[in-house]
This record gives structure tokens, sequence and C-alpha cells, in this order.
């Protein structure tokens, strides 16, 4: 049990009501005189968030109060397990987004720093196990990306993926280093070939081989150096962050496993270090994929859609009924839509529609973007099939997911997701910090779509 929730009632428990702002006047009209001094003594105002600690006639704590917009934004209570005094609470709300908000907003990293506050305690009362399912899951996705690529390389990261199998009776298989070349991913090895912690496809399985197939494709760069094309130093200062795809589709996947949905699950991950060293892969170099396709190296920076190229390859050659692949893939991305809004590619239009609005519902929000096709051009090579890069740098979110849609067939339902991955600012049951975007609409897309 997380510590942030409580699943039995007692005395001690504190009541938090969450009250409209429309409705605060009528709601303090009924209250006591003492509580109707206390608020107008305290100066409480009935904005948005706002929350009023009251006390009792012996001075402890006896109520709180919440206000909040509407009562379907669960996500008011996402700053409350570190604002209030330790203690237990219970809603005067049961909806299980709410629980999930606190949740969200008890996660604390505390791998390097000891923490100063235990989060105070929530009683869940209905959907218990849904709840610590989405939560811990994205516990898991946030701890990865927090972890620095010094505790987590490529090989780390595949420790993880065993970990999270075990439990769940999953296979995990591994192809490492030289042996990438033997079986054909040449575009995963060349990246990741210059950094002393090798290259690396891992492979999850999970599920009953008679359900359908929903495969999961995430991108694994544990860093990025930018390569040869190295970054400025601002432009490193996150890339620990930029195996968040790899850790978004693990996340997802335990959400699935844990929820025993009936599908038979695969998981690729690319996992790699875009490092600089004397064999460091160079701008100008030709890499030919799994699928056959040659890759001009326009840029050694734009190496995640790379080592992409060779995991949907492998992904599509099972023919899933649905793949999904996550990426941190370009800042392009985050000009158009910003930081907290993922972008989403798809060939797929009901697809589109359908992770909209789930997203939407979760408030968990994608964004759609064109696989606008007249731009295909700008990938164009003069010496290969296909560059990695283009020479003018317009519609780069677009361009990149454009090179993805090469390794995937025309008739498989895809959905591409580019995302940042992470909180640049706290805001409430979202700390600033590694971040899972976009998973929580997916899971309920998937969990309405496949769950008998």
């Amino acid at each position: 049990m997380l510590n942030c929730f409580i699943t039995e009632s007692s005395a001690s428990i504190i009541p938090l009501n969450l009250v409209l702002q429309t409705e605060y006047a009528a709601w303090l009209a009924k209250q006591d005189p003492f509580i109707k001094h206390w608020l107008d003594s305290t100066g409480f105002r009935n904005d948005a968030g706002s929350v009023a600690m009251i006390p009792n006639a012996t001075g402890q704590l006896s109520t709180v109060i919440c206000c909040v917009k509407a009562m379907t934004d669960f996500w008011s209570v996402g700053s409350l397990p570190f604002l209030l005094p330790s203690g237990c609470y219970r809603l005067n709300v049961t909806d299980s987004q709410f629980a999930i908000a606190w949740g969200l907003g008890s996660y604390q990293y505390t791998r390097y720093k000891k923490s100063l506050k235990k989060p105070a305690q929530l009683l869940v009362e209905s959907d218990l196990d849904y709840v610590t399912n989405i939560v811990e899951s994205i516990y898991l996705v946030r701890d990865l990306i927090n972890t620095p690529t010094d505790d987590m390389g490529p090989s780390e990261l595949a420790d993880a993926a065993v970990a999270l199998a075990k439990p769940f009776n999953a296979v995990v298989k591994q192809i490492v280093g030289e042996d990438l070349l033997k079986e054909n991913y040449a575009s995963i090895y060349t990246v990741g070939r210059a950094c002393d912690d090798a290259p690396r496809l891992i492979d999850l399985r999970w599920g009953d081989k008679k359900h359908p197939k929903v495969t999961l494709v995430g991108k694994g760069v544990c860093f990025d150096t930018g390569g040869l094309n190295i970054k400025v130093a601002g432009g490193m200062t996150l890339m620990k962050k930029d195996m968040g795809g790899a850790a978004h589709v693990l996340g997802l996947a335990r959400m699935i496993m844990e929820a025993k949905l009936p599908i038979q699950l695969r998981v690729l991950i690319p996992a790699v270090e875009n490092s600089v060293s004397g064999n460091a892969y160079r701008p100008g170099d030709v890499i030919t994929s799994r699928k056959g396709l040659t890759i001009e190296v326009g840029n050694t920076d734009a190496e995640g859609r790379v080592v992409l190229a060779d995991a949907l390859t492998e992904a599509a050659s099972e023919n899933p009924e649905l793949l999904i692949d996550i990426a941190t893939l370009t800042g392009a991305a985050r000009v158009a839509l910003g930081t907290e809004l993922p972008a989403m590619f798809t060939n797929d239009e009901k697809l589109a529609a359908d992770i909209t609005a789930y997203g939407v519902q979760e408030q968990d929000p994608v964004w759609r973007l064109p696989l606008f096709a007249l731009y295909r051009d700008a990938l164009n090579s003069s010496i290969a099939d296909i560059n990695n890069n283009t020479a003018d740098g317009y519609a780069g979110a677009i361009t990149a997911a454009l090179f993805l849609k090469e390794f995937v067939p025309n008739e498989m339902s895809w959905v591409h997701f580019d995302l940042m991955a992470w909180n640049v600012k706290a805001r409430p049951g979202r700390p600033q910090g590694g971040e899972a975007m976009g998973v929580r609409g997916l899971f309920s897309y998937l969990n309405a779509r496949y769950k008998k």
C-alpha cells in the first residue's frame, strides 16, 4: 500500500470538503458561527484552490475545506498531501480521479536526498486496485526519468525492464553490443557504439498468444550528448530524460499487466547512449537499417528516430493490431505545443479521435499534428534512401514523424507520440521533474477497447 493512502476509517479521520466557488456563500450560510468567524478572521477567500484549515474548540484540526471551480477538477487536491498537516483525511467525493491526483501529488524522488516530510494520507473508499495501479505505474515512469544516467544507462534500463517483468511472469530478452549487428539491428548499434555501456534492444513479452497483439516501442536514449554534432551545455542539462519514451512504455506496460488486460503485449526498447568517442558515428555516414532502407546521417543529434527505425521494423514484422511508439523526439514539438502537451501523429482517423477523447476525459490531453506527406521530400538524400535530418529545420516534429512512418506499413494502425516527459514547473499533482504524459489517457483507451 502506498504510504499516502489508507483503507480503513477511524474516529481520527479529518473531513476534507470540496466546495464549489459558486456555492460557497450558500455553504457558509449553513455553518455554525465558530466556522463563519474563523473564516472571516483569517481572511479566507473562495478562490479556486484556496484551502482553509479549521480547528475545533480545543485547537485541534477539525475540518478542511478546499474551493474548486468544478467537482470534476480533481487536480485541485494534488497539492494537499504536502500542504496539509500529517494525518488522515476523508474527501466528500469518492471519484477515484481525486485519489489518483492525491497519490500523484504525494510523489517524492528520494534516491539521493531524504524526504523532509511524509505526505498526508487519504482514505480511499472505492477502486483501490485501479487507483494504486495508475499511481504506482506513474511513479515508475517518474523514477526512471529522474534517475541520472550514471545509474540509468542502457544496462540499468534493461535491469528495470527485467524487474518490472518478474512479478507479472513476463519474459525479457536482450540483444546486446555487436550481437545487434549479427541480428540485423545496425541502426541501434551504430548510434550507441561509442558508449562503454553497450547498446541493446530490450524485448518484453507478456500475455496469452490467443489475444490481440499490442506492441509498444519506446525511445531509450539514456543520455544524448548530440554525438559529434554535440549539443551546447544548456541543451545537455536535461538529457538524462531522453529515455522518457522507454519509461513511458514500461509504465504503460505495468498498467496493462496489473489490470490483466486480455492482450498479447510486446514492448521494444532500443537502449543506447549517444556519446562522443573515437568510434562515434559521423555526419555523412550511411546506415543500412533493419528494413533495408539506407539512412544518411545528416545530424548525429537526430539519433532517436534512427534507433526507433529498427525497433519499429521489428515491431511491424509481427503485424500487431495496434502499434504505439513514444519518444522525446524533437524540440520542434515543444516549440509548437509547449512542454505540457504531447504531439500525436497517426495514420488511423478513428484511433486519433478515440485517443484524443480519452485524453480529455482523463485530463491527460494530447494534440494531433499532421503526417503531412508533402514534407517528406525534405528528408531526401542524394546518396541514400532517406536522410535523418532536414536541411532547413522547418516542421521538425512532422518530418521526424514522417521519417518513422517509412518503417511502418501504411495499412498498420500506428500512433506516434512526441513528448517532453518533464515538468519544467510544479503544478498540483505534478511536481517538477520527470513526468508521465498521455499515459493515463492511453491506458483508459486500451482498457475500454480490450477489457472483457
